[in-house]
């Protein structure tokens, strides 16, 4: 059983797979209130730890929570996605994907789950 941690959880997409494959919660972090408020009426998250914004966690708060073997994670991608305008790190929303290598370099999980957004690694030449 892997113990994860749910960044930009929505409404749980990523949860559900992960909780089906056998898989614990340890934490979820989801910045919209609505997206929040769905999120823990369909999850039993009592006890969890939570944050609304990932750019105020620290490595510290995550590492009080104990292991961590994944970071789950379907962070915004409109900004990277073929389908969107593509202004990529310009735009505010392209800079989150800084705050899970962020985290990542620090806590340094086994595993690393993310959203695959078409256009990513192509961005900016390819260059991300």
């Amino acid at each position: 059983m892997l113990r994860f941690i749910d960044l930009f959880a929505g409404i749980g997409g990523f949860r559900m797979g992960m909780e089906q494959a056998g898989h614990r919660c340890a934490g979820y972090v989801e910045i919209d209130k609505y997206a929040r408020r769905s999120y823990e009426a369909v999850y039993d998250t009592e006890g969890e730890w939570s944050a609304a914004d990932i750019r105020c966690v620290s490595a510290g708060e995550l590492r009080a929570i104990g292991r961590i073997d994944c970071f789950c994670g379907g962070f915004p991608c409109q900004t990277f996605s073929i389908a969107g305008r593509r202004s990529g790190f310009e735009d505010t929303r392209g800079t989150l994907f800084f705050e899970i290598a962020r985290l990542a370099q620090s806590i340094r999980p086994p595993l690393l789950f993310l959203e695959n957004v078409k256009g990513l690694l192509s961005h900016g030449g390819g260059g991300v």
